[in-house]
């Protein structure tokens, strides 16, 4: 079964824990049966994986979130890395050839599309294979999963099948439309398009060559740039003249916002978090290192990080982009492929930080032209390289680095160390990556 899992957006109606590094699908909030903490990428990775363990899964994302989709998910799974914003369908054009030309997979094969981040249980991915199946075996170019719709909702574009069948071909697609029209639709027998269809790799490769000039993967990446802005919906399904709709009739949700995310949670926090017996509703999810006390609320999310804190009524907190839109982007906590970090403490020409590295990992071998650093190991043990002179360091040694200087660490075990960063200019973009000789 070739997968592949589109992963995007910067996240930030899921603010504060959700910022243009880290999206909602990377936030940790499931519980899994050993009580630690699972996101939803790590969730529904998991879930294809025990429906078919040698399944070919391939996420397609933006290379800001490379690093942390290795930090959770490991080195085995596929990316296909986009490297800038191009709409659906570039993106999933150039995941089909990544499939051919990086991975082999023959053009016969059918490739399921699927959003990362849906809120589903196993017979959802027991349906994603049939859908693969359909449409490896079938005539329409297209095939579709139709998510059988609970309410009448104005979030979803809806698909009319033209019979009551399980399988059917597909009448007539509709936008998103107001709650009383979508109650007529679903009168009519619509079902919720979840963004979720399957189709042979050489009839998506087909299609992709006749509206993009390419030869191959590589090709197709260093053009990228200047690819049109398309929909897949724009670009393939509105010219589609045979599409079929399978339904599915499971659990499926869209986690898209607080009151959503909340619901699926299976305890009321995450964190510490403290609640009187007058609390109703209330849900915490806290990533700092203090308590949450909750006295009296109904109805109410709290999520405080690094990045700040949030008091919202639930149903208010739909409405939460257009004020987090006017908040400073800098990001205070990040997981990486080899770790992760939390700022501390930043003001123009001083930042402080907290940076764990799992262990046998490093940072890039790098310098800084307008800032020092200085480095206080607080936990582990490791190996740092400065100008090319290896020394072994524990906790409680300090390494000082001046501007220009080369620099890395090695961690042999779990290593945390607290990074001050002194400078007139304290920026990300001052950094060189070298090779280490």
């Amino acid at each position: 079964m070739n997968i592949v899992l589109l992963s995007g957006g910067s996240g930030k109606r899921l603010w504060p824990l959700s910022n243009d590094i880290r999206s909602k699908q990377f936030i940790k909030i499931f519980k899994k049966e050993d009580g630690t903490y699972e996101s939803m990428v790590q969730r529904v990775y998991r879930q294809i994986k025990t429906i078919d363990a040698n399944a070919n899964i391939t996420i397609a994302t933006s290379k800001t979130q490379v690093s942390l989709i290795h930090n959770q998910l490991g080195d085995d799974v596929g990316i296909s890395i986009e490297p800038c914003r191009r709409d659906t369908f570039p993106a999933i054009a150039l995941a089909g050839a990544y499939l051919k030309y990086e991975r082999g997979v023959s053009e016969d094969e059918a490739v399921v599309i699927c959003p990362v981040d849906p809120y589903v249980q196993q017979p959802y991915f027991e349906a994603v294979r049939k859908l693969g199946q359909l449409a490896e075996t079938g005539q329409a170019g297209l095939v579709l999963m139709g998510i059988e719709p609970t309410y009448p909702s104005e979030k979803y574009g809806y698909i009319i099948p033209k019979n009551e069948d399980a399988v059917s071909r597909v009448d007539v697609f509709k936008e998103k439309p107001t709650k009383e029209v979508a109650q007529d639709y679903i009168a009519k027998g619509a079902l919720w398009n979840g963004g979720v269809f399957a189709l042979k790799l050489g009839y998506l490769l087909k299609r992709a060559h006749e509206l993009i000039d390419f030869t191959d993967y590589d090709d197709l990446f260093a053009k990228y740039e200047s690819l049109e802005k398309i929909s897949f919906d724009y670009a393939v399904v509105e010219h589609e003249p045979w599409i079929d709709v399978m339904r599915f009739q499971g659990e499926w949700k869209d986690l898209g916002t607080w009151n959503t995310l909340t619901e699926a949670m299976e305890e009321r926090a995450v964190g510490d978090a403290m609640f009187n017996e007058t609390c109703e509703n209330v849900h915490v999810l806290n990533e700092l290192n203090v308590p949450i006390l909750c006295m009296g609320l109904k109805d109410v999310v709290v999520s405080a990080s690094p990045e700040g804190i949030l008091v919202s009524d639930k149903e208010q907190s739909s409405y939460i982009k257009p004020y987090v839109d006017q908040i400073s982007d800098q990001v205070m906590f990040a997981e990486k492929s080899w770790g992760s970090f939390r700022v501390l403490d930043a003001s123009d020409s001083q930042m402080t930080i907290k940076v764990t590295l799992n262990p046998g990992h490093s940072m890039n071998y790098h310098s800084h032209d307008r800032r020092d650093e200085v480095w206080t190991i607080i936990s582990g043990e490791g190996t740092t390289i400065v100008d090319g002179m290896e020394q072994e360091v524990k906790a409680g040694d300090v390494i000082t680095m001046a501007a220009g200087c080369r620099h890395t660490i090695v961690a042999k075990t779990l290593l945390q160390v607290i990074e001050v960063q002194l400078g007139k200019e304290i920026s990300v973009h001052d950094k060189h990556k070298f090779n280490l000789e």
